[in-house]
């Protein structure tokens, strides 16, 4: 118990410590941090909470918003916590969803993406605020889902994650949430009865059921219910498209963005059934005696629902995880942004790294590719001949660029993936913008360059923070802060355009308009469509 003291305390400290905003100057010792009686307390529905303010900013960590989703709750619908009496601390990050577990080895990795792992347990319906004051100025709100696909992360699983410098720098209330994920979050049990039905879609109903929580309760943290952004990255992207196609969500959303992520459909529910009976069967068990499945301890129904995935797609076929379902009742089963749903006119940032995966960071050799090495390295996923013709239009497009540079922007093609979404987004309708981020940090002799999650801490104003990706410093700053200011112009009007970054046109399916985002900023239009049009049909990643 001791040591667990001590832990908590140290990790306090750590939190602390990697809170430094971009301009901390401007902040005396005195007013580094307050928190003690009647110090930061807020209302919510379920009961006070306490927290403490950090450098002028009112911070609350591990804000229950849903009940324990073990037991009877596993694979339900969220539901209200218990309300309690007297004041609960909101100190520390709240309990991540359960999944696999997570080592901090001492390596290059951890280096970059300081992972941050504390309790993992199926009391996992949480979030985080941070707000300038508890007033009632109705300040834009920014809710922020993590990545990790639909299956691992967590709140603050890295550092630009942290929400108090884009609440200090641009007066928003800024909100992260943690929910269901995996087997835990979408294991399709429909196949056993109406207690079931949403078994497949849990995760995500979590989602909108701490958007709920936002809508009811954010007036008391100086924020407008009325104005909420949401916004993911990579996984989290996908979260940001699947709550726009949902249903429940209507009134809850104003306006979204999604980074390096993004979905159009959710997954068959065909092949999401199958494998819930499949693993049913597995168990040991059949349809009278599938509730069982809720008593058992959480780790032992991870461990056997994950090999179950992976010995049915063996087996059978089919291709099936944990993801949202399209069930026809949350999710259409015809596609998401329907002309009919609710987000038809929420407008939409969709946005993109320009490398996504750094070739060359573990093996420094690939700096110096030819073309015809570049071609050659191609050809294991695109075949010869589809990689010549890839790399003679990237050397068209984007003649300044090294080889190696060409391997990167196709190494994790996300841009086809923002394009198919911002087509299908105009085609319903609300405004769109797409960007593709392109700053290259002077980390790692340069062989960093745009990588997936990079652009985060540039929207949130965390660059010092997260040094290990951006370098630090005031180049990333001064970018950050005119992206900051864009984000917030987004969130009050739906359009980004406030003159901090040159003027950025609405995207349409015929000029493909992105803003090219550098030290140097400029728009271009369709400047991969030829690449991307030559790339083999059935190959997205290599």
């Amino acid at each position: 118990m001791k040591l667990k003291a001590i832990f908590i305390s140290l990790a306090f400290v750590g939190l602390l410590a990697s809170c430094n905003c971009n301009n901390s100057n401007d902040w005396s010792d005195k007013d580094l941090i307050q928190i003690g009686d009647g110090i930061a307390i807020a209302q919510t529905e379920y009961g006070q909470i306490q927290g403490f303010i950090f450098k002028g900013i009112y911070t609350f960590l591990g804000v229950p918003y849903g009940a324990p989703t073990g037991g009877e709750n596993r694979f339900m619908p969220p539901v209200a916590p218990e309300k309690w009496d007297g004041i609960k601390p909101a100190l520390f990050w709240g309990a991540s969803a359960p999944q696999p577990a997570f080592a901090w080895p001492n390596n290059v990795s951890t280096f970059l993406d300081h992972w941050n792992y504390y309790d993992i347990s199926e009391d996992c319906l949480n979030l985080n605020v941070w707000t300038p004051n508890l007033d009632s100025e109705k300040r834009p709100v920014m809710v922020w889902f993590h990545g990790g696909g639909f299956t691992s992360g967590n709140s603050i699983e890295h550092d630009e994650y942290h929400g108090e410098n884009f609440a200090r720098e641009e007066n928003a209330v800024f909100v992260s949430v943690n929910h269901r994920l995996g087997p835990m979050g979408f294991t399709d049990l429909s196949a056993f009865g109406e207690k079931y039905a949403a078994s497949g879609n849990v995760g995500v109903m979590d989602l909108v059921f701490a958007l709920q929580w936002v809508h009811d309760n954010i007036a008391n943290f100086g924020g407008d219910p009325n104005n909420v952004t949401i916004m993911g990255q990579s996984g989290g992207g996908a979260k940001v498209c699947t709550v726009l196609a949902m249903e429940s969500a209507r009134g809850l959303v104003h306006k979204a963005v999604a980074l390096s992520g993004n979905a159009t459909s959710g997954a068959d529910q065909t092949a999401s059934s199958a494998l819930g009976e499949y693993i049913v069967k597995a168990a040991g068990l059949d349809a009278k005696s599938v509730d069982k499945l809720q008593e058992m301890p959480w780790q032992d129904y991870l461990t056997l629902a994950n090999n179950c995935s992976r010995s049915f797609g063996r087996e059978t076929g089919m291709r099936a995880g944990f993801q949202p379902v399209a069930d026809g009742v949350i999710l259409p089963k015809d596609g998401y942004f329907q002309p009919d749903g609710h987000a038809k006119d929420i407008p939409v940032i969709f946005s993109s790294t320009v490398a996504e995966r750094s070739i060359s960071m573990n093996d420094p050799a690939m700096e110096d590719v030819t073309k015809e090495g570049a071609i050659e390295y191609l050809a294991k996923s695109y075949g010869q001949e589809g990689a010549a013709a890839v790399i003679a239009e990237c050397e068209k497009a984007f003649p300044e660029m090294k080889p190696i540079e060409w391997l990167d922007m196709l190494s994790w093609n996300f841009r086809s993936g923002v394009v198919n979404s911002a087509n299908a987004k105009v085609a319903q309708g609300g405004d769109v913008y797409t960007m593709w981020f392109a700053y290259n940090p002077p980390v790692f002799n340069g062989r960093l360059r745009a990588f997936h999650t990079m652009d985060i801490a540039f929207w949130y104003q965390n660059t010092d923070m997260m040094y290990s990706h951006t370098g630090g410093g005031p180049e990333p700053r001064a970018i950050a802060a005119k992206m900051g200011k864009s984000l917030k112009a987004f969130m009050e009007t739906g359009d980004p355009n406030c003159g901090a970054l040159p003027q950025w046109p609405k995207y349409t399916p015929e000029g493909g308009e992105v803003l090219w985002l550098d030290k140097e900023s400029k728009v271009l239009y369709d400047p991969d469509g030829a690449i991307r049009a030559a790339i083999p049909a059935g190959v997205s990643r290599f």
